[in-house]
């Protein structure tokens, strides 16, 4: 009863392992292929449990200061 269950299981790993070493680049592609998108859902709480906190964004404006600004003197502006 257990090899209608083991079976196709080795029958799989013995065919990824032909396709391993005789289409390595499209192996390798798929499999590059298939972890992608389980990354995406993953990773996330996985960074989160260690403590992962997301940087502070950058500035996109310098703060103006609320005062009259003050004519350059000098550097050839007059």
């Amino acid at each position: 009863m257990t090899s209608i269950f083991t079976n196709p299981l080795r029958q799989t790993y013995r065919y990824l392992q032909r396709q391993a070493h005789e289409n390595t680049v499209i192996f390798y592609s798929v499999v590059l292929g298939t972890v992608g998108p389980v990354m995406v859902v993953a990773i996330p709480p996985i960074r989160e449990s260690f403590g992962y906190r997301p940087a502070e964004p950058v500035p996109t404006s310098y703060p103006v200061p609320s005062r009259a600004r003050r004519p350059i003197q000098g550097y050839d502006d007059e």
